[in-house]
């Protein structure tokens, strides 16, 4: 009798515990102690209050996701603090984890520096830097080796910001925009135009400073604005360039090759080239780890992911958690039901025609124009490595002048054509 007694406790046991451990995935958050590779960790915690903007469940706290029949599950090895999931497109977010977490972005708040000032500036227009634009760079900065008494084009320091996230260019197309101060106010603005309200701007290059935060929500927000602007896309798509090196006297001036530090697009270092990869930023300072937005293209679907510091010690795992999310989602695309939603600029309006009021100074409405494509981007003379973004004009309908049509869905150009390595 005490065996048969062993042997049905047992049965019901192995019966029981399915039922008994059955959580549904957008109530099971991950806990932000448990790493990737299984180590305590004892990471901070997201606060109990987080903002719901894009829909009620982006302001819960852990992993966000609708499961049901046929939706894949997500990756095992995710130990970011934040990230998101969305299609780039229609806005629809597939899947979160502490969405709008406040945190240190670095480097890739220079994509809302870029979406607010590359309207402003001629790429052609030049500027010779002065002793005094380049002060103020934080120690250890990401310079891409700009010179004082020495000339730029705008295209040169454009060039220094998205591939080598240069400090020195960012403070230097700062200088041309009416300085630090009025930039990061510029910043501030637009993003407060892209409702992006974890954003609080205090320098313009992500560098770390006291009360410097945003959020894997916001910083995708950035990356769709930026999308929309045809320099914005050859510039993140740019793998490898020639930039101005010393000038000396009686002789042509010497360049040198620099290599985008975004590693998914370009291969480098040991990270495996993502198919379909055209951008976006990354970035890595003291407090905030490893940061990284991409976007990338398959079957024609085009996706958005951004990874906040990862806890995992695995080697470029800000990639790695990225490139996972990325295949999940084009895998889940189309049966998953969405947690949430990107919203649109405060400046959109809907096809019912509603009001909205007009962009904010300085900032330019999108025209119209004719559709075109070119196999190289404007790299300074490289055509670049890697999947890269076709240039397409027309993506977005000026209304008076003043706002565009989003209803959600923002088209993006295709994201096309393998160019071949250098």
């Amino acid at each position: 009798m005490p065996a048969l007694k062993k042997t049905v406790l047992t049965v019901l046991a192995a019966a029981l515990l399915p039922v008994l451990t059955a959580v549904p995935a957008s109530a099971a958050p991950v806990p932000l102690y448990a790493r990737a590779d299984g180590a305590d960790t004892k990471q901070p915690k997201p606060p109990a209050s987080m903002s719901t903007l894009g829909g009620a469940k982006l302001g819960l706290a852990g992993t966000q996701v609708n499961m049901a029949a046929g939706v894949p599950v997500l990756p095992k090895k995710l130990s970011g603090r934040s990230w998101i999931v969305a299609d780039a497109e229609h806005g629809d977010v597939l899947a979160s984890h502490n969405a709008h977490w406040r945190l240190p972005p670095a480097s890739t708040l220079k994509m809302l520096f870029a979406d607010t000032l590359l309207p402003r500036m001629p790429k052609s227009e030049t500027y010779k830097v002065a002793p005094a634009d380049l002060e103020g760079i934080g120690s250890g900065s990401s310079m891409v080796g700009i010179k004082e008494d020495l000339t730029y084009t705008v295209h040169d320091l454009w060039l220094g910001v998205f591939l080598k996230s240069g400090n020195d260019a960012v403070h230097v197309l700062s200088a041309m925009n009416g300085g630090v101060k009025k930039t990061v106010q510029d910043m501030q603005k637009h993003a407060d135009n892209l409702q992006a309200l974890d954003t609080h701007v205090v320098s313009p290059d992500g560098y770390d400073e006291k009360g410097q935060v945003s959020s894997a929500y916001d910083l995708t927000l950035f990356a769709r604005s930026g999308l929309q602007k045809k320099d914005f896309r050859e510039y993140a798509a740019t793998a490898t360039a020639k930039f101005p090196g010393e000038k000396k006297k009686g002789k042509k001036r010497e360049t040198f090759e620099i290599q985008n530090t975004n590693r998914l697009l370009t291969g480098a270092n040991g990270v495996a080239q993502y198919q379909g990869i055209a951008g976006v930023k990354n970035g890595s300072t003291t407090h905030a780890g490893t940061t990284f937005t991409g976007v990338a293209e398959r079957n024609g679907k085009k996706l958005l992911v951004t990874v906040m510091n990862p806890s995992s010690t695995e080697p470029h795992a800000v990639y790695q958690e990225t490139a996972r999310l990325l295949d999940w989602g084009f895998a889940a695309a189309g049966k998953v039901e969405p947690v949430g939603e990107l919203v649109p600029p405060k400046n959109a309006v809907s096809d019912s025609g509603s009001p909205s009021p007009t962009p904010v100074s300085g900032e330019s409405a999108p025209a119209t124009a004719p559709a075109e494509a070119v196999a190289t981007a404007s790299s300074g003379g490289s055509s670049g490595m890697g999947i890269a973004l076709a240039v397409a004009g027309g993506v977005l309908i000026a209304l008076a002048g003043a706002v565009f049509l989003v209803n959600r869905r923002w088209p993006l150009p295709d994201l096309v054509r393998r160019r071949p390595r250098p």
